[in-house]
């Protein structure tokens, strides 16, 4: 269980890292509008070559949308009770990000222990994936928070503290896998893909766009292009 609290710790990282990176690396808000706009395609990427198979190899048609939607209303109602308590502070579109990064980590996370426990390889492509995906996610609304006022420490605490609960995601997923024959991660693949599906349109491309203008779907091609060949 310790191996796969690690593992789900690791995967998400980068939000940590690059949480606490925008204070020693300051980019021009159409830089930060690429930015998102290159981490939006390799998250379509991740969404399509990873989430996605998972589901169809142990659901059916009706059962994908099902958890998709899951996912999706999961992250609508986080994101309004956030932005109905931080809204006015921070902003809506930058928080949605934090909830969206949130919503997709935890089933992530959850799917890495799921597989140690069921003996399936864990997918070094799609634990990169996330990882590079992860920086973009995390950098750009990190620096929005860090321009609006956000201590380092506040920062790190809060990026901190989704780290930790992606890994005890990932520990319970092992948990409830080595104790129940069938439990699979089909299911959490369906919440992370609707839960990002969500939040790429609500809060991540147009915060993008809203900073980078036309260079915000420039970087959302050499995302994904970059993804589909990594």
């Amino acid at each position: 269980m310790l191996d796969a609290f690690t593992l789900g710790a690791l995967g998400q990282s980068a939000l940590l890292l690059s949480g606490i990176l925008v204070y020693y690396l300051k980019l021009p808000a159409k830089a930060l509008g690429w930015l998102g706009g290159f981490g939006a395609g390799a998250l379509l990427v991740a969404i399509m070559t990873d989430l996605l198979p998972q589901e169809e190899a142990s659901l059916t048609i009706n059962e994908v949308g099902l958890w998709l939607l899951v996912g999706a209303a999961i992250f609508l109602v986080a994101d309004y009770i956030v932005s109905k308590k931080f809204g006015s502070e921070e902003g809506e579109s930058t928080l949605g990000i934090v909830v969206g990064a949130i919503v997709d980590g935890v089933p992530e996370s959850a799917i890495f222990g799921i597989q140690l426990a069921t003996g399936v390889p864990v997918s070094l492509e799609f634990l990169f994936a996330i990882w590079i995906s992860n920086v973009p996610q995390s950098f750009v609304p990190s620096a929005d928070l860090a321009a609006s006022g956000w201590a380092k420490s506040r920062m790190a605490l809060m990026w901190g503290a989704v780290v930790i609960a992606c890994g005890v995601s990932a520990a319970l997923g092992y948990l409830l896998a080595s104790r129940l024959s069938d439990v699979n991660g089909a299911r959490m693949a369906g919440i992370a893909a609707g839960g990002l599906l969500a939040m790429l349109t609500n809060s991540l491309i147009p915060f993008s766009v809203s900073r980078g203008a036309a260079l915000a779907g420039v970087g959302t091609v050499i995302g994904f292009v970059v993804s589909l060949v990594l």
